[in-house]
């Protein structure tokens, strides 16, 4: 399993950072669609493509509007976007109103639906609800030849998380850390995790791997939100850089 992490901000994109989009290149499944979008083109390797949106908050969703260039540049002849009904139906309405993004894409959206989505290469995914983030969340379990990755966006880490056993036992958790240690009142006001909360989810959820991703887009320098304190907890915890590429075998 080859993972691709395309974009590790959030809210907007800095100097060192673009925003949420990460992708499994050998099954065509895109996570989120966040201005880090534009760089699905180098990496390529199927014809049909499928995005997995997380929200339509537009940090992930911005991307989608780039798919004229991703389809005018390759040989990618189908893009189905898949997320929750509302959310679908908010991008259609607002992203792609003829106002503000006169062209739309020729992408099918699709809402999710309760059975596992079968993805090319054997690709099982999976989607589960999130907690605490405004609007509404949801994550994704991606399982293959027996490994699996949790990708895990924007949301609270609460004393009982409601995403807990979707996420047991996962060799790679992908999940969001905007803020570091000490920001946990704005944290819980906005719907996003801190570092040491995430760290302890991990190490309690017996996963394999940590990465840290979506962090606050303030931060641009190597360490956003303090690693040292999450390895003390979880020492196998890494953070997200865009073009980071990940085996899971």
């Amino acid at each position: 399993m080859r993972i691709l992490v395309l974009g590790s901000t959030g809210y907007h994109p800095n100097e060192r950072r673009h925003t949420s989009c990460v992708m499994f290149p050998e099954f065509g499944g895109i996570f989120d669609a966040g201005t880090a979008f534009f760089r699905v083109i180098e990496h390529l390797e199927t014809k049909e493509l499928d995005i997995f949106l997380s929200h339509a908050h537009l940090d992930h969703v911005v991307g989608l509007t780039y798919l004229l260039d991703v389809m005018r540049s390759s040989d990618v002849k189908r893009v189905v976007v898949r997320g929750e009904a509302e959310k679908l139906a908010a991008v259609e309405e607002h992203l792609f109103a003829d106002l503000i993004f006169p062209l739309s894409p020729p992408a099918e959206l699709v809402p999710l639906e309760e059975e596992p989505f079968s993805l090319r290469g054997g690709a099982e995914v999976r989607h589960f609800q999130l907690d605490g983030h405004p609007g509404g969340t949801v994550g994704y379990r991606i399982d293959e030849g027996g490994k699996s990755c949790a990708y895990v966006p924007d949301t609270r880490v609460l004393k009982e998380p409601g995403y807990l056993d979707a996420i047991r036992g996962v060799d790679l958790l992908i999940h969001e850390c905007n803020f570091r240690d000490g920001f946990e009142e704005i944290a819980a006001k906005s719907g996003h995790s801190c570092t040491s909360q995430v760290a302890a989810l991990a190490a309690r959820a017996g996963v394999g791997r940590l990465l840290l991703t979506h962090f606050d887009a303030r931060e641009e320098g190597e360490d956003p939100v303090g690693i040292d304190r999450a390895r003390a907890i979880f020492p196998r915890t890494d953070l997200a850089e865009d073009g980071m590429e990940i085996i899971v075998s």
